[in-house]
């Protein structure tokens, strides 16, 4: 893999694992006075989660 594409991999894990510990213990986030809720961050994991895998199987078939 290139050196950009494993920094983007890593940055997008991150991004998704951070989502999932929103969800599991229940952080409250406040972005310009309002709570975001919830369910924004399941399918925040979902999305970034779901682009860390695409984005390392399309990297792993041209090896």
């Amino acid at each position: 893999m290139k050196p950009v594409t494993v920094i983007v991999n890593i940055f997008l894990g991150v991004i998704a694992l951070m989502h999932l510990v929103r969800l599991i213990f229940q952080i409250e986030v406040t972005w310009a006075g309002s709570v975001v809720p919830l369910w924004i961050s399941f399918f925040g994991c979902l999305f970034t989660a779901g682009l860390t895998v695409m984005l390392w199987r399309e990297n792993r078939k041209g090896d």
